[in-house]
């Protein structure tokens, strides 16, 4: 069947090549370990399940704004979990889940025909929001790769997916200064900044009066309660920033009828306000890490960035496919670095949502060899 134009312009969906090794990993006589994927697998909060069934039976259509209470509760909560400073009710919006809103934004925005920068190794979906809307697109680390042309659109990602590298404050205000000298939007997809491991390398927010002096312009911060409530399933995110351009995107996602769920909204406001919980789920892949990164050392890979979020970017020096072969045959399924770029190409990413007794599994196969 011929592909349309629109489907023409995005590279294959990368997970559909796993498939060869996901049946090798199923074949294993203990079951797949499946740690290709970053998707929760411990169950939601009592009180966020109990908050989603008390608003089922609300039969009429929500706010793409979402409730004034929700809001309120997205900006309380950055600002006391994430020191972002600033934020009213206007300045925030929940989204359909973060990477609905990362593969739209350039188009919402109206940014057509034009150039993104993303990072070198990258979630896949910043090239693709950028190739929906017809944008050159240049991977880059360095703002001197970037030249001196000027973007209409950079994409930042700290704590890295797939990486986990952390960018500190001094790069992050390097990038906003030169960004604003240019009039340049920067996105910054900020979804991992609760599960950070390094003392020395704390995830902070482009919001951060320490970065950005307080001043939100031509700044939107990505965030979802995916994965530090297990909410994936329920496609709730959240958008915050500079008021004009989260003005913007409510009004023309208004015209579209993206609308997070009224019962999701409910859901929402109790997982804010539950501090505890998301601290809970921390631990949990706080020890499932450190599991697995002594299973991968004492295997013989070397483990790469990973300060924070829920990944372990390792290598064996071989070309990424061979070692995603060589994890298969023992049961184990992980995603491989070219996902994300050509200098992910000796990597692998291996994450960390497992349950304990999956990831216990893989690492007695590492240790064991089988």
């Amino acid at each position: 069947m011929a592909r349309s134009s629109l489907g023409a312009r995005l590279p294959d969906f990368p997970w559909d090549t796993l498939d060869a090794a996901k049946a090798t990993a199923e074949a294993h006589p203990d079951g797949i370990v499946n740690l290709s994927v970053g998707t929760p697998v411990d169950p939601v909060a009592p009180g966020i399940q109990l908050a989603l069934a008390a608003a089922a039976a609300e039969p009429g259509y929500p706010q793409t704004a979402g409730t004034p209470e929700l809001r309120e509760a997205i900006a309380a909560s950055l600002e006391r979990r994430h020191n972002m400073r600033g934020l009213t009710r206007d300045a925030v919006l929940p989204v359909v889940g973060t990477k609905e809103a990362i593969a739209l934004l350039p188009t919402l925005l109206g940014i057509r025909e034009g150039f993104v920068v993303i990072p070198e190794v990258a979630y896949p979906t910043y090239e693709v929001a950028a190739l929906l809307a017809s944008n050159r697109v240049l991977r880059a680390d360095s703002l001197l790769r970037i030249g001196p042309e000027k973007p209409d659109l950079l994409f930042l990602n700290s704590p890295s997916n797939p990486t986990g590298k952390v960018l500190g404050v001094e790069h992050l205000r390097k990038v906003v200064g030169w960004a604003r000298e240019r009039g340049v939007i920067v996105a910054s997809d900020e979804c991992y900044i609760g599960l950070g491991w390094d003392d020395e390398k704390e995830p902070v927010s482009i919001l951060d009066p320490r970065v950005c002096d307080g001043d939100h312009t031509g700044l939107i911060a990505i965030h979802s309660l995916s994965k530090s409530s297990n909410l994936a399933s329920y496609r709730a995110g959240f958008l915050a920033g500079d008021r004009a351009l989260i003005s913007e995107l409510l009004e023309v996602r208004k015209h579209l009828g993206l609308m997070v769920p009224g019962p999701v909204q409910e859901a929402m406001l109790v997982a804010l306000a539950d501090d505890d919980q998301e601290a809970g789920q921390r631990v949990l892949y706080g020890r499932r890490r450190a599991v697995l990164m002594r299973a991968l050392l004492d295997a013989g890979f070397t483990v790469d960035d990973s300060e924070a979020g829920l990944y372990l970017w390792a290598t064996r020096g071989e070309h990424c496919r061979d070692t995603v072969d060589w994890l298969a045959e023992r049961g184990i399924l992980v995603a491989p670095g070219d996902f994300y770029g050509p200098r992910g190409e000796q990597y692998v990413r291996v994450a960390l949502t497992g349950t304990d007794e999956r990831i216990a599994a893989a690492a007695a196969r590492l240790t064991t060899g089988v």
